[in-house]
């Protein structure tokens, strides 16, 4: 039995992953480890941070189409495409061991600080989005993969689909994040069903959970649009920072 207190950090952990997730990505790296630190088995944290996730990529969603910001139907192609892929990833996450699991886990954050860390310099360009012909082909290909990733755990995908399409496609890092959230949304929901019929979602704590990713995201989705590239690459920093944290120190949450 949780004690009030641990609702509250839930709530609080859950709003910045929330902003996190919807302006650069690795939220879950807050909220995994939360819910496991709460008492949740890996895999049962594992599904219950998707409803977290659906939630607050839905709102992000509605906060980006607020400020006039939407790439359908681009958007949607890359969305079907990823959902198939996360109901084999998910398959996957729902029978995994959770020592495997947060092993897994544990490298795929450093992965992740690396990957930011490492990356090319994200600029701001000129270059007309490629949105259609084989760059849409080849774009649902490898959203296909991520879809399997972000089925089996999700955990630092922002990152690497921001960089594919800044880079690939052209688009601007708000339009980038605006195509992200509908996509992640779309995934998310074929990863949730299959993780509720293998009973590995705590509804009271996922519920929880998303009020804080909810509310954070809906703020991200609108202070993103409002501040423009140069905000969005601040956030980036500040992610890293949080991970690389969380790397040297285990206990620093």
């Amino acid at each position: 039995m949780n004690e009030w207190y641990h609702y509250v950090l839930l709530i609080g952990v859950g709003f910045s992953a929330g902003f996190i997730n919807t302006i650069a990505g690795g939220g879950s790296l807050l909220s995994l480890p939360a819910l496991i630190f709460l008492g949740l088995p890996p895999t049962v944290a594992n599904g219950t941070n998707r409803v977290a996730v659906v939630i607050q990529t839905a709102l992000a969603t509605a906060g980006f189409r607020s400020k006039k910001v939407s790439t359908a139907p681009f958007n949607i192609y890359l969305g079907v495409s990823a959902l198939f892929g996360a109901i084999i990833g998910s398959m996957i996450a729902v029978d995994i061991k959770g020592e495997t699991f947060n092993t897994i886990l544990g490298v795929v954050m450093l992965v992740v600080v690396l990957i930011i860390v490492f990356k090319p310099e994200l600029k701001i360009t000129n270059l007309e989005e490629r949105l259609v012909g084989r760059y849409l082909w080849i774009g649902c290909f490898v959203f296909f993969f991520f879809g399997i990733y972000g089925g089996f755990i999700n955990a630092g995908i922002g990152f690497v689909i921001i960089l594919f399409l800044h880079f690939f496609n052209h688009m601007s890092l708000v339009r980038s994040n605006a195509t992200k959230v509908v996509v992640v949304c779309m995934y998310s929901l074929s990863a949730l069903f299959v993780f509720v019929l293998n009973d590995k979602v705590n509804w009271v704590l996922g519920l929880i959970l998303a009020i804080g990713n909810g509310s954070g995201a809906w703020l991200a989705s609108r202070v993103s649009v409002d501040k423009g590239d140069g905000f969005i690459k601040k956030i980036l920093v500040i992610a890293v920072l949080l991970m690389a944290l969380k790397l040297l120190l285990p206990n620093f949450y």
